[in-house]
C-alpha cells in the first residue's frame, strides 16, 4: 500500500490544479485519470467544441461574404477531414501541455486506471492500494442516454463521439433542443448538412426565459434548422436508408443519416464504489456536498460536474479555487458565494448571469427590466449583424442588479460587465454612470440600465 497526503480522482478542470497547488506546499500526491488528463472541457467538450464552432463560423462568414462587398468566386466547400484534424491538434496541444506540467512535479504522481474506494481512506487502482487522509473527487460526467424505443436497434451519436466525425452527415437529427444540442445544430447546418432538432419540451433551452428561448428558435431556423418542440412520440427504427425518427403524432416521420443523442448528462459516479466508503449521493447520481464542497464523509470531497452544483469548466475550476482557498490559504470560501454565469455558443452566442426573469417574479421581489434589440447597438449593425437583444432585471428596492442576458453578437464577452459589477456588490447605479469605450456592445450597458422600469 503507497500512502500520500492527499489522492484526487479525476483530472478535469479541478483536480490537476489542487493536485499542484498541494504539491506546491510540499504534499505528496496521487492524480488517478482512467483516460486523459484535462477531462471532458480538453478533450471532448469547450476546447474542440469551439474550434468546430469557428470552423462553421469561417464557413458562414465565406458565403455572407458578398453582402460585405466581398466577392468569392466559386462554391464554398468544407473538408471535413480538415476541420477534425483542427479540433482534434487543439486538444492534443491542450492534453500534452498538461503531462509536459506534471512530468515536472516530483511530488505529484500520475496513475491512469479506473479508482474504487475500499473504504473511506482506501483506494484501488491497477490491483494497488493507495491511502490518503484526504481524497478529492473530480470524475466529472457524462452523455445521458434517454430510454426511448428503437434506440438500441440504432448507431448514434453522443457529444462526446460526433467531435470525431470527419464525414458530413447527409441529414443530422439532434434529439434534445438545450445547450448542447443546440451548438451541434446550428454548427452542422453552416457545415452544409440537413439539421433538425427535436425537444420533448415547450421550448428550446428551457432554462431560458421565453423571450430569449423564441429568439434562440428564430435565429436557428433563419439558417434553415428544423425545430420540433413538443415532441411527445420520440422513437427510432433502422431503414436501409437510414434511421426513422418519429416525432409526435401528426408530424411525418423524419429519416436521418445521422443522430445525436443530446439530452443531458449524468455524473460518473456509478463505478466508484462510493458505497463502501459511505458517500452519499442524490438520486440522479451527484454527490451530496456541503457549502465548502465536503461530502458527509469526514476527509472526502467532490468538485466539478459530479457534485450537481454547475456542468461547465469555469465552475469546476472554481470549485478548485474555493477547496485551496480553504485547505492552503486560511480562507472561509463557499459555494454559495459563487453568481452563476454561463453561455450558449451559437452564433450570435448568448452570455448569461445570476437570476432570469422567472426566476426573479418567483423570488418575490419587486423587480425591474430593461430590454433592448441588438438592431440599437452600433457594434452589431456596423458588423451587420443585429439578431438577438440585450436584457438585465434589477432589484427595484436594493438597486442590485440580480440577472442579465445578451443574446447577440459578442454577448458571450459583454456580458462579463455585468458579471463584474454582481460579484463587486455594485449597484445599477454605479455601472450606470459608466464611460465605456465606443463602438462596442459593452457601451450599451449604461443605456440598458437607464432604461430599467418597474414591473
Amino acid at each position: 500500500m503507497r500512502s500520500f497526503d492527499a489522492i484526487v480522482i479525476g483530472a478535469g478542470q479541478s483536480g490537476p490544479f489542487l493536485a499542484a497547488r498541494m504539491a506546491e506546499k510540499g504534499m505528496k500526491v496521487a492524480l488517478i485519470e482512467r483516460k486523459y488528463l484535462g477531462g471532458t472541457c480538453v478533450n471532448a467538450g469547450c476546447m474542440p467544441t469551439k474550434t468546430l464552432v469557428a470552423s462553421a463560423r469561417a464557413a458562414y462568414v465565406a458565403r455572407n461574404a458578398g453582402g460585405y462587398g466581398v466577392s468569392i468566386v466559386g462554391k464554398i466547400g468544407i473538408d471535413m477531414a480538415v476541420v477534425r484534424k483542427r479540433a482534434l491538434t487543439v486538444t492534443l496541444e491542450a492534453r500534452n501541455g498538461l503531462i509536459s506540467w506534471f512530468a515536472g512535479m516530483d511530488d505529484v504522481s500520475v496513475i491512469y486506471g479506473h479508482a474504487r474506494f475500499e473504504s473511506e481512506r482506501t483506494i484501488m487502482v491497477n490491483g494497488e492500494q493507495l491511502t490518503a487522509p484526504r481524497i478529492y473527487i473530480n470524475v466529472g460526467a457524462r452523455p445521458a442516454i434517454p430510454d426511448m424505443p428503437g434506440i438500441g436497434d440504432i448507431e448514434f451519436l453522443t457529444s462526446t463521439s460526433i467531435i470525431a466525425l470527419d464525414t458530413l452527415p447527409r441529414h443530422l437529427v439532434v434529439i434534445g433542443g438545450s445547450y448542447i444540442g443546440l451548438e451541434f445544430a446550428q454548427m452542422y447546418r453552416r457545415f452544409g448538412a440537413d439539421v433538425t432538432v427535436v425537444e420533448r419540451g415547450p421550448t428550446l433551452a428551457s432554462r431560458e426565459d421565453d423571450d430569449i428561448s423564441d429568439a434562440i428558435a428564430d435565429i436557428l431556423r433563419a439558417e434553415g434548422i428544423a425545430i420540433h418542440t413538443g415532441a411527445h412520440r420520440i422513437a427510432f427504427k433502422k431503414r436501409a436508408d437510414g434511421i426513422e425518427v418519429a416525432v409526435a403524432d401528426g408530424i411525418a416521420d423524419i429519416t436521418a443519416s445521422h443522430v445525436l443523442v443530446a439530452t443531458g448528462r449524468v455524473p460518473n459516479t456509478d463505478d466508484l464504489g462510493l458505497d463502501r466508503a459511505g458517500v452519499a449521493t442524490d438520486t440522479r447520481g451527484y454527490i451530496i456536498v456541503d457549502d465548502k464542497l465536503a461530502t458527509n464523509i469526514e476527509g472526502i470531497w467532490a468538485l466539478g460536474d459530479c457534485n450537481g452544483h454547475g456542468a461547465f469548466t469555469h465552475t469546476s475550476y472554481n470549485d478548485f479555487e474555493i477547496a485551496a482557498a480553504n485547505l492552503l490559504d486560511g480562507e472561509d470560501r463557499k459555494l454559495s458565494d459563487r453568481i452563476l454565469a454561463y453561455a450558449l455558443y451559437i452564433d450570435p452566442p448568448l452570455g448569461r448571469v445570476g437570476m432570469s426573469e422567472k426566476q426573479a417574479r418567483a423570488s418575490g421581489r419587486e423587480i425591474m427590466i430593461s430590454t433592448r434589440p441588438m438592431t440599437k447597438v452600433g457594434r452589431a449593425k456596423e458588423r451587420g449583424e443585429t439578431k438577438g437583444f440585450m436584457k438585465v432585471i434589477a432589484d427595484a428596492q436594493t438597486k442590485q442588479i440580480l440577472g442579465a442576458a445578451i443574446l447577440g453578437i459578442e454577448g458571450d464577452e459583454a456580458i462579463h460587465g455585468f458579471i463584474d459589477a454582481m460579484n463587486a456588490r455594485t449597484t445599477y447605479r454605479e455601472l450606470k454612470w459608466a464611460v465605456p469605450i465606443h463602438p462596442t456592445v459593452s457601451e450599451l450597458i449604461p443605456t440598458l440600465l437607464g432604461d430599467l422600469k418597474k414591473v
